[in-house]
């Protein structure tokens, strides 16, 4: 099976994730970026006027694999924009994909996260995995978004959240 990672990281977290999960499995990553610096306005606007941004690389003929696996934050709820373009390229070509994600966490869990994928894809994800910094964290006292915002993974916390992601997507590969 040829799988495809692709990940969008705005802090390296979900960058740093998708790297050691792509070298476990064997698979071709490639990272996508910004022309313009991202801030928190850039990311406002695309979310309320759902534009989406240009990234490199341009989006890449993706029927030669068999799987994609995208890696990203989540916004104020939502996929982070700049994956929305490849995530489009799925809807048109029908291919299998899974979303794996490590953000904030301190509001909970992402609920609508799958509804969004499907809306932008025509398809549902065989997977999506929904991974929190705050998870990671002490829980006393309970983190804030400022806390988990401010957090860079490290190394053992790579690892076993690297684990985890294995461990879910190895019934689908």
């Amino acid at each position: 099976m040829k799988i495809k990672v692709i990940s969008y990281s705005l802090t390296g977290n979900n960058e740093a994730l998708a790297k050691c999960v792509a070298e476990k499995l064997g698979a071709d990553h490639t990272v996508v970026r910004e022309n313009k610096k991202r801030n928190m306005g850039t990311i406002v606007f695309d979310l309320l006027f759902n534009r989406t941004p240009k990234v490199l690389p341009k989006v890449e003929e993706m029927k030669e694999n068999d799987m994609l696996l995208l890696f990203g934050p989540i916004w104020m709820g939502c996929v982070a924009t700049p994956l929305r373009v490849y995530l489009k390229q799925i809807k048109k070509t029908g291919i299998k994909y899974a979303f794996i994600s490590i953000s904030g966490g301190a509001d909970g869990p992402n609920t609508k996260l799958s509804d969004e994928l499907i809306k932008i894809t025509g398809k549902k994800p065989i997977d999506v995995i929904d991974l929190h910094i705050a998870d990671l964290l002490p829980k006393n006292p309970k983190p804030t978004r400022d806390d988990t915002s401010k957090y860079r993974i490290n190394r053992n916390d790579i690892d076993k959240l690297t684990e985890t992601v294995v461990q879910k997507l190895k019934h689908l590969i």
